[in-house]
């Protein structure tokens, strides 16, 4: 039997931002792709790491998320890092635009997955951003944590 090429669960992470932000609230966002995005996703070639959020017209948006050109493509391929459109309802907008402006935080994408569906959605985060000393404390926890479950092995 041949290798499948594309997986049936898509689940990219940014660890990254975890450990740069402090997690405040979470949102799950649809996300408006073109022709041969939708491939790459589930082959798994995307970058969530640069990626941030931004507000335009009432609107969410989403720049630095890099999704590989898809192989088999043609002239017709899409664009790698080009801003995308994410799907959320207006009340959570809103909500969202108010904390952002109101407090000094930000909005970073999380992970990138397809549901049950078969639609990508991506989780997006208002955060706060970690001064150095809480990245420590993050390390020396994560650190602490691996140790326990060597233990226990």
């Amino acid at each position: 039997m041949a290798k499948e090429r594309f997986s049936k669960t898509v689940n990219i992470q940014n660890r990254q931002a975890r450990f740069e932000y402090e997690i405040l609230d979470k949102y799950t966002a649809g996300i408006v792709l073109t022709g041969t995005e939708i491939k790459s996703i589930r082959e798994g070639k995307v970058n969530l790491q640069d990626g941030y959020c931004y507000f335009k017209q009432g609107e969410v948006f989403v720049k630095g998320v890099n999704i590989s050109p898809y192989a088999q493509g043609t002239h017709y391929n899409h664009e790698a890092t080009r801003e995308r459109k994410l799907l959320l309802k207006k009340t959570e907008i809103r909500k969202m635009e108010g904390k952002i402006e109101e407090k000094g935080l930000t909005l970073v994408p999380l992970r990138l997955f397809i549901n049950d569906r078969g639609f990508a959605k991506m989780e997006i985060a208002v955060a706060r951003g970690k001064k150095l000393h809480d990245k420590r404390d993050s390390m020396r926890e994560r650190d602490a944590k691996r140790e326990l479950d060597r233990m226990k092995i």
